[in-house]
């Protein structure tokens, strides 16, 4: 199938879940003064909000665009609490005890975000289905029986290593050798779970504010002058949740100290036309989660209807557009299931997600600001609850200290926050190393 006949007609360059859940507009004028600003209005500052009102403090949140139009409400997704660090090398860096702390920390994130979807009665099509991660090569396979361990230490929910003579009972490709399975990831609508984020911190009486860049954030007596691309604010307590989009346009951010711990990668998603219902259910056995072993990895699952592939990946690291991305991810999406080689592309979209230095999350606060990010690519559960827990912490409310709380947070001398000029080079080696990893397979022997 050529590059362009993998477009079906009326193709749309946008998410997918917009369809059902397009970020509302708001025409709520900036204040003059807040008792706390949120800068950032995705999941983990609505969730910030949410908390924050609850503990009686008045809130406004403030958006370069609409509230939940950034990587709320373009991800995958996918729902998890995990440590995207090794345990060996979390143990290296930490030592014991502080490494099982974080790990803990980590974990966490699965449970409140399954409470939160209940307590405010968020209708997001969520349900717990679990995760099916392929080896892409032997060895790989191999050191997947150590990560199932872990998982389910830290989840309390079970997790196995499947062999390549049982993947088709958790997926319909010849693709992987073997992998492991999961059951802490859920499924959701992340445009329907960003929506009902807002609405909710809205009800407790939060001032959501759309199109209103924060360009600068300084001291001003006790408190704290914004000066933003609407005029100035004032506020006696700032946190920044931007993320992935912690550098704006020419370089400028609310908080640089932030940005320049932030490597933003643009993740790249395509949605399939509708299929045969025999189809999805032979591809995806359970509607479970899907994911990879390898460096340059690509996630995808059904549809929460059950009727779309929708797949995504790391198309590139130069950033292309969405359509210039497609043909790519399509070709990937071929490679696992060949029978879907015909299949068209519906829609096309990405989303920065925001990687750290020391591959951790964090929250604290710098120069009286408080911040979370970094959630690794899996955000929908993690910046949730950071969000959470960095308004505890501004709150003075925490009955305890968090473990992911006032970690080093490293940066590299002189990085801005822009890594076009690096990550190309790194992601091209990362993905030489999957290609060589498969290439070097031995070829199976003769009966």
């Amino acid at each position: 199938m050529s590059a362009t006949s993998v477009f079906a007609p009326g193709f749309k360059e946008r998410p997918w879940w917009w369809e059902a859940a397009e970020p509302e507009a708001r025409v709520n004028g900036l204040p003059e003064r807040a008792a706390v600003a949120i800068i950032g209005g995705g999941y983990a500052g609505l969730s910030a909000a949410l908390t924050l009102r609850g503990l009686g403090h008045e809130v406004v949140v403030l958006d370069s665009e609409r509230i939940g139009w950034g990587a709320s409400s373009r991800n995958g997704g996918m729902v998890s609490g995990r440590v995207p660090v090794g345990e060996a090398a979390l143990e290296q860096a930490f030592g014991a005890e502080q490494a099982g702390e974080i790990t803990v920390a980590c974990a966490g994130a699965f449970g409140f975000i399954e409470d939160l979807i209940a307590r405010e009665a968020i209708d997001c099509d969520y349900v717990r289905v679990g995760r099916f991660t392929g080896a892409c090569t032997p060895k790989q396979f191999d050191g997947l029986e150590a990560q199932a361990a872990r998982l389910q230490a830290m989840s309390g929910l079970p997790s196995r290593v499947v062999p390549r003579s049982e993947q088709h009972d958790f997926i319909g490709s010849d693709f992987y050798f073997g992998g492991m399975v999961s059951e802490a990831t859920g499924s959701i609508h992340p445009g329907k779970y960003a929506r009902g984020l807002a609405k909710a911190a809205e009800r407790a009486g939060a001032f959501l504010v759309d199109g209103v860049r924060v360009q600068g954030v300084a001291r001003e007596g006790s408190g704290f002058r914004l000066r933003t691309d609407r005029g100035e604010m004032l506020a006696d307590a700032v946190l920044t949740a931007t993320n992935g989009y912690s550098l704006g346009p020419g370089g400028s951010s609310a908080m640089p100290w932030l940005a320049r711990r932030m490597v933003p990668v643009a993740s790249y998603i395509i949605a399939t036309e509708e299929l045969p219902a025999e189809t999805m259910a032979r591809l995806f056995p359970g509607m479970r989660m899907i994911g990879e072993t390898r460096r340059v990895l690509n996630y995808y699952r059904p549809s929460p209807d059950g009727k779309r592939v929708i797949w995504g990946g790391r198309a590139s690291f130069r950033g292309v557009t969405p359509t210039q991305a497609a043909p790519f991810l399509h070709a990937k999406m071929v490679e696992v299931f060949p029978e879907l080689a015909g299949t068209k592309v519906t829609h096309a979209w990405n989303g920065n997600v925001a990687f750290t230095f020391d591959h951790l999350p964090h929250i604290g606060e710098q120069d009286g600001v408080h911040y979370a990010a970094g959630c690794q690519g899996s955000g929908v559960g993690m910046a949730t609850w950071l969000g959470h827990n960095v308004a505890l912490k501004l709150a003075g409310a925490a009955n305890t200290r968090f473990a992911l709380d006032g970690l080093p947070f490293p940066t590299r001398p002189f990085y801005n926050g822009d890594p076009w000029w690096v990550l190309p080079f790194i992601g091209n080696y990362y993905r030489a190393l999957d290609w060589w990893d498969r290439r070097a397979i031995p070829p199976p022997r003769a009966l």
